[in-house]
């Protein structure tokens, strides 16, 4: 006869289970966080060429990439485009110059959404 003090094995199934997908939810989110994509930072030119990149991506323009590219080398250099995102952005661009323009699209498509344009504007 089981008593108060003793647990019943189906609760310790449940609570088991309760337990297991808490981790997994926890696990999930975890590893959402540490695949976003880098931020770009907030200079304005920086962020119309990156949406221009997009539209020589997307319409598979490999000299229009190549201007782009050009040109986030330069706000590289000038410290306005992260090393993060830079490093990102020209993967972007390695994928196109090797055919892959579709997997291009999309990655560069989901680098623009994780955007926030958060932190202090550089000194003009």
């Amino acid at each position: 006869m089981a008593t108060d003090t003793q647990a019943n094995p189906r609760d310790r199934i449940a609570w088991l289970a309760l337990a297991g997908l808490a981790g997994l939810v926890i696990i999930v989110l975890l590893v959402s966080w540490w695949r976003r994509p880098p931020q770009m930072g907030v200079d304005d030119k920086v962020f119309q060429t990156v949406d221009a990149l997009y539209t020589a991506v997307r319409s598979e323009n490999p000299s229009r990439v190549t201007q782009c590219e050009e040109r986030l080398k330069g706000y590289f250099e000038k410290g306005l485009l992260p090393k993060p995102a830079f490093v990102f952005l020209m993967d972007v661009i390695a994928r196109t110059k090797r055919g892959e323009w579709e997997p291009a699209t999309k990655r560069l498509y989901d680098f623009m959404l994780a955007q926030r344009r958060e932190g202090k504007k550089p000194e003009a």
